[in-house]
């Protein structure tokens, strides 16, 4: 201040402090409301549920220009620092209060512009919830699960967990049938059976490249994929349309399979317990 000393040159400053105030608080509400209103149309929302954010960016902006003015003026200064102080107490019971709920707005404006699910996808959230995702608002994810209740999680939950989309690119998914095989139980005759069983229903694809045709792939592969202390692992990949279709095909083939191991009499393992029995012998 030492430019221009004196009662001009503090009416100056602060009116040049004002109207950068000005400019960056119109810019980030303009550019808040482009973002709002976006997402708003999106998600199919009343854009002026949210217009309180771009409140609160715009006061954030005009207290930080009052500090800045209160503190650059030497006769202002004892004015400033209890202002500041005011602001922070404040602040910090508004941030507290409000932590959460911004949380989930934020999060929900970044499921919108990074879309790692939409509307109708089936999806899988953490370990947890799984089901088809039936509405997205700025605050929480609605997923309608396979017992038709509706899970409502917040978006910054979702924001922080692992998301497993099964519709993302294309619905088509491979469903593994595994069993465990008996110890005394013919490896090769049980894998046969679950190639057969699975490549005879009517939902299972062909989801082979051309190149895996010519060079002789089969369309369902079946492997022994584990040899535990209790039984053979065995398991077949069969390629379903969609999530629902793959679910109820694969029901099928475990009854199937079933049926045919029944017949063919191979036997699915099961836990097994040796008990030793200590036999004493009584004094004489």
């Amino acid at each position: 201040m030492d430019f221009l000393p004196g009662f001009w040159g503090y009416i100056l400053f602060s009116a040049i402090v004002m109207t950068i105030a000005v400019v960056v608080a119109r810019s980030l509400r303009f550019i808040m409301g482009r973002m709002i209103r976006g997402a708003s149309t999106k998600l199919k929302v009343d854009p002026t549920k949210y217009n309180f954010l771009k409140n609160a960016v715009e006061f954030i902006v005009y207290i930080i220009a009052l500090i800045v003015l209160f503190n650059s003026i030497p006769t202002l200064k004892s004015y400033g620092a209890a202002l500041f102080a005011g602001a922070g107490v404040l602040a910090a019971i508004v941030g507290f209060a409000s932590q959460s709920a911004f949380s989930n707005i934020i999060s929900g404006i970044f499921i919108v512009i990074f879309r790692p699910f939409s509307v109708g996808d089936r999806v899988k959230v953490g370990q947890l919830y799984s089901g088809d995702v039936e509405d997205i608002t700025l605050r929480h994810t609605v997923i309608k699960d396979f017992e038709n209740r509706r899970i409502v999680i917040p978006n910054s939950v979702i924001n922080n967990e692992t998301i497993i989309n099964s519709t993302l690119e294309k619905e088509v998914l491979c469903m593994f049938i595994e069993l465990g095989l008996s110890f005394d139980s013919n490896i090769d005759q049980a894998l046969r059976i679950m190639q057969e069983e699975a490549m005879k229903h009517p939902d299972c694809l062909d989801n082979r490249t051309a190149e895996e045709i010519e060079s002789g792939v089969p369309q369902v592969r079946v492997r022994l994929v584990n040899i535990s202390e209790t039984a053979l692992q065995l398991r077949a990949g069969a390629w379903a349309k969609d999530p629902a279709t793959g679910f109820a095909m694969k029901c099928d083939l475990l009854r199937s399979i079933k049926l045919r191991f029944d017949e063919a009499g191979l036997s699915l393992a099961r836990p097994q317990q040796t008990v030793y029995l200590k036999h004493q012998t009584p004094d004489a």
